[in-house]
């Protein structure tokens, strides 16, 4: 009887232990629940031209990340930089609003971005900007939650592709899906 009660247990264990293995393993990684699309405004991009890079963020449903204003000092905001190459600027990245919802994890109502939210950098390449393919890498960080728990926050390097043209005749807007009417 000994030996059938120690074997009952041990497979009670060594299910325990398959479940717990299971549902750590649908934790997603933050890489996983956000999804960055970058888009440029022009294509090509001419010196001395002024333009948008765009990064689309499409956050998994059932989660959300911090907006840039965020609402609680602890909370981590997301935040978009780049580091211009020789030949180009670029001012302070458009952020939009996010929308205050309430969590059961928290007494107050907190400031977030959901679904597709569009961060916008304006870009200028100066009229020293190198020819051809150009690329403009950039680090988005933040942090992805659901209503049950907050994932490490991560920081994904991007890289912006363009094109640059000595003339501003070639410029062409494109993607108005993204940046409007231009």
């Amino acid at each position: 009887m000994n030996s059938a009660r120690a074997i009952f247990w041990f497979a009670a264990l060594a299910l325990s232990a398959a479940f717990s293995a299971a549902a750590f393993a649908q934790v997603p990684s933050g890489r996983d629940v956000v999804k960055p699309e970058i888009y440029s405004s022009l294509d090509p991009a001419a010196r001395g031209s002024s333009f948008q890079i765009a990064v689309l963020m499409k956050i998994r449903p059932g989660f959300h990340v911090n907006a840039r204003e965020k609402s609680e000092d602890y909370l981590i905001a997301t935040d978009l930089k780049a580091a211009l190459p020789a030949g180009f600027n670029s001012g302070e990245v458009s952020y939009p609003k996010g929308k205050l919802e309430k969590f059961t994890f928290s007494k107050t109502p907190l400031n977030v971005y959901q679904g597709n939210v569009i961060l916008r950098m304006p870009v200028t390449a100066l009229e020293n900007a190198p020819l051809g393919e150009q690329h403009i890498p950039l680090k988005l960080r933040y942090q992805a939650c659901s209503s049950e728990l907050c994932l490490p926050p991560v920081t994904i390097t991007l890289d912006a592709t363009l094109n640059v043209a000595a003339s501003a005749s070639a410029a062409k807007p494109v993607h108005a899906e993204i940046f409007g009417k231009q």
